[in-house]
C-alpha cells in the first residue's frame, strides 16, 4: 500500500576537538510522512525509537550527525498496513532492519549567531545509499529545565523518491514515490 522513507538529520565533519557531543533523545526524535494512496486521503505513518549522536559547534559553524532508524518502529496507527511496510515488498525490516542518516555538511545563514539552514548528508535505506538534503525550519541549543542539561533541538524537512532506494511496490499505480519527510530531532549534551 505505500511507501515511506527514512531519512533524517544534519551535517558536517567535525575535526575539531572543542565541539560539543550529544546523545539522540529516541523518545523525541521522529520522522514523520504521509502517502497518498490511489488519489485518496494521505496516510500518516512515522518512524519512532531513533538512535544517534550528533556534535555541534556553532561557533564554527559545523556539525556532524548520524542517525540509525529501526524499520520496525513504523507505525501508521493501522497494524494491518505497518506490516504490510515493514514486509519484503516495502522497507523489508528481516533483510534491512535499520536506515541510516550520516551527515556530510551543514549550511549556516550569515547572521552574528548561526542559525542552521540546512544539512545534507547520504541515507542507506532498503540497502540503497544516496545524497538527501535536509531544510532546517528551525534548530537551537539550550538548557533544559526539565533535563538540567544542555539539549539541542531542531525541525527539518525532505521530500525523497523513494523508487531510488527500490522501494517500487505500486509507485506507477498511484502511491506516491515522492514522500516529504518531517523529522523531529533532540539531543542532550553528553
Amino acid at each position: 500500500y505505500y511507501l515511506s522513507i527514512v531519512p533524517l538529520l544534519l551535517v558536517s565533519t567535525i575535526s575539531d576537538g572543542h565541539a560539543a557531543t550529544y546523545s539522540i533523545n529516541p523518545t523525541s526524535t521522529h520522522i514523520k510522512f504521509a502517502i497518498e494512496r490511489f488519489k485518496s486521503s494521505a496516510t500518516a505513518g512515522g518512524f519512532y525509537n531513533i538512535s544517534g549522536q550528533l556534535q555541534y559547534d556553532p561557533d564554527l559553524r559545523a556539525g556532524d550527525i548520524s542517525l540509525i532508524i529501526p524499520i520496525d518502529s513504523l507505525n501508521t496507527g493501522n497494524t494491518s498496513f505497518n506490516k504490510s511496510l515493514t514486509g519484503p515488498d516495502f522497507f523489508d525490516a528481516k533483510m534491512h532492519p535499520s536506515a541510516r542518516f550520516k551527515s556530510t555538511k551543514w549550511y549556516f545563514n550569515k547572521a552574528k549567531k548561526p542559525q542552521v539552514t540546512r544539512v545534507d548528508g547520504y541515507l542507506t535505506l532498503h540497502g540503497e545509499t544516496h545524497p538527501i538534503s535536509l531544510t532546517a525550519t528551525k534548530f537551537e541549543c539550550d538548557t533544559s529545565v526539565g533535563l538540567k542539561q544542555e539539549v539541542c533541538g531542531g525541525n527539518f524537512t525532505a521530500m525523497i523518491d523513494r523508487t531510488k532506494w527500490n522501494i517500487n511496490k505500486f509507485a506507477w499505480f498511484g502511491l506516491t514515490k515522492n514522500l516529504k519527510l518531517n523529522i523531529k530531532v533532540e539531543a542532550a549534551r553528553q
